[in-house]
């Protein structure tokens, strides 16, 4: 057994090759061989999203505050609210974040694939970020 305790680590600041705007994560589970789960406590200030990517294995998002908003490509831009969960299959194009005006914190969860839990790609443009989401 491995008890990490609350605070024991600072927050970290995600590169800016990845997500646009002030982000912070605080690690969750980095399970070790042979286990494969990673999960982070993600918060986005506002106007703050990642990049558009996808997972090898698939992920997971639980809402813990705020209210955000998260988008497949190719679908609408849809908003999410604490206690929401969001399922984005393997290899499926997305992207998430907080919404202009308010911040937002989820618990993302995905599984490494060869060690790599998500693959990324470009920002998300302001077109797509701005655009009229749906409930």
């Amino acid at each position: 057994m491995k008890i990490n305790r609350a605070g024991s680590g600072p927050s970290l600041v995600p590169s800016a090759d990845y997500f646009t705007g002030t982000v912070w994560q605080d690690p969750i589970a980095n399970a070790p061989e042979p286990g494969r789960v990673r999960a982070l406590l993600v918060t986005f200030a506002p106007g703050a999203r990642t990049n558009w990517h996808t997972h090898p294995l698939g992920q997971t998002l639980f809402v813990a505050s705020g209210v955000g908003r998260c988008q497949s490509e190719g679908g609408p831009v849809r908003v999410i609210r604490p206690g929401d969960s969001v399922w984005f299959p393997p290899g499926e194009r997305h992207w998430h974040g907080a919404t202009p005006d308010a911040g937002m914190s989820h618990i993302a969860i995905q599984e490494a694939s060869n060690g790599e839990t998500a693959d990324w790609a470009e920002p998300v443009s302001e077109a797509d970020y701005t655009a009229v989401a749906e409930d």
